[in-house]
């Protein structure tokens, strides 16, 4: 397929109304929160962790293809480079200050932190499993991810104005020990913050499955991102068909790969069959959740499996959109799978009683969130302009140094 093959596209969006989403977002979302904390802050403190799962799980997924971009060194992937840098950035400040509420109401959430220091169960996590160990190791993370996305963005943005070789070396030094740190604080901090909501049980696979979960969830909000910007002739210059393949080709594997580690994780719990381990299934197959988990198995893996395995509906948006959106139901699904029913009253079912509260949680952060992402993304350029790739992702075969002296216009304003 040549680089130079496009759809053929619909007129562009008129936006301009969706300019106060956000705000309408966050308030909304703010009042239904507060009434959710009034009325039961234990409820409250399991959906607002839910929903800030969902988003930290989305913003390190991006982090993740930021790194696996300057490692690769792909150019398809240059037209997707800066949003994922905006995304991932939105974990410092943005996702800090949306734990804040997690880290304040933590024994309404984490039990363990209500039990003695020398019960054995909490003892042997020591000095973790303390309210000190647990600020201070959640610090420690958001720290960490500061450090990458900080110097990413930093040595991005500088590259754009100069197109200095050294960018490019700093970005991919960079990916390269982060790569690595990104993928411990996918283990450890989906097991400190989601696990940890029924601390007696583990598992081996819990970071695997986390670690697809955010490639997963990246993937498909990096396809709608980027059919919406190819529609408003955003990235023309650099986004074509055979990108929305890779995309798509992506998501089919991560489909594949978040299935076999949640059928490894139950198949080895299950087959082991200890009772300090089977219990949170055994949780699981009360009153409704028996259905949530079979909404999993057919709506997390099978529909979108038999839809993506065709070649040509990855580059189809009338497909790939419901998709993609069906993606982030499953995600949200799945995490709520997770989390919800470390609250006993929880246990029999999904409670759908509280429902409104978790809509509350998600569109607030939703809006928090994408307030702050657009910001970036109307002050920068959309694209990288002097990535090494940048002629290859516009069809160009020319070499590096002919690259233009003067900065496209920025077309994130559009």
């Amino acid at each position: 397929m040549s680089s130079h093959d496009k759809t053929e596209l619909p007129p562009p969006l008129d936006l301009s109304g969706w300019r106060k989403v956000p705000a309408v977002l966050m308030g909304i979302g703010g009042i239904l929160s507060l009434i959710g904390l009034i009325a039961n802050p234990e409820q409250f403190g399991f959906s607002w962790l839910l929903s800030f799962m969902f988003f930290l799980t989305l913003c390190l997924g991006a982090l993740m293809f930021v790194f696996i971009h300057h490692l690769s060194d792909a150019g398809w992937s240059v037209a997707t480079r800066r949003v994922n840098e905006h995304i991932a950035s939105l974990l410092f400040p943005g996702m800090a200050i949306l734990f804040l509420p997690i880290g304040l109401s933590g024994k309404n959430i984490y039990h363990w932190m209500a039990l003695p220091p020398d019960d054995p169960t909490v003892a042997v996590k020591w000095p973790v499993f303390t309210a000190v160990g647990f600020w201070v190791t959640s610090a420690i993370f958001f720290g960490i991810w500061w450090l990458m996305t900080s110097r990413i963005n930093y040595w991005s943005l500088r590259q754009d104005v100069t197109g200095e070789p050294i960018c490019a070396y700093r970005m991919r030094f960079h990916s390269g020990w982060g790569v690595i740190v990104l993928g411990l604080t996918m283990v450890f901090a989906p097991v400190l913050w989601m696990q940890a909501t029924q601390h007696l049980w583990y598992s081996a696979e819990y970071g695997v499955y986390y670690f697809a979960s955010c490639a997963w969830l990246a993937l498909a909000t990096i396809y709608i991102l980027m059919v919406l910007l190819q529609r408003q002739r955003v990235l023309d210059k650099v986004l074509h068909d055979h990108s929305f393949y890779f995309i798509g080709t992506l998501l089919f594997a991560f489909t594949l790969f978040q299935a076999y580690d949640e059928f490894a994780q139950y198949f080895v719990v299950w087959n082991a069959n200890m009772p300090q381990e089977t219990f949170w299934y055994l949780i699981r197959e009360n009153g409704s959740w028996w259905w949530v988990s079979m909404l999993l198995i057919f709506g997390h893996f099978m529909v979108p499996f038999f839809i993506l395995l065709p070649i040509r509906v990855k580059m189809n948006y009338k497909i790939m959109v419901p998709v993609c959106l069906w993606a982030w139901l499953m995600t949200y699904t799945d995490l709520s799978f997770n989390i919800l029913p470390g609250l006993k009253e929880n246990g029999g079912g999904y409670p759908l009683k509280w429902i409104l509260v978790q809509f509350g949680t998600f569109a607030f952060m939703l809006g928090f969130l994408s307030q702050a992402f657009l910001k970036k993304f109307l002050r920068h350029p959309p694209y990288p302009q002097r990535d090494p790739r940048v002629l290859e992702a516009m069809g160009i075969g020319h070499e590096p140094e002919e690259l233009p002296d003067t900065l496209p216009d920025e077309g994130g304003a559009q």
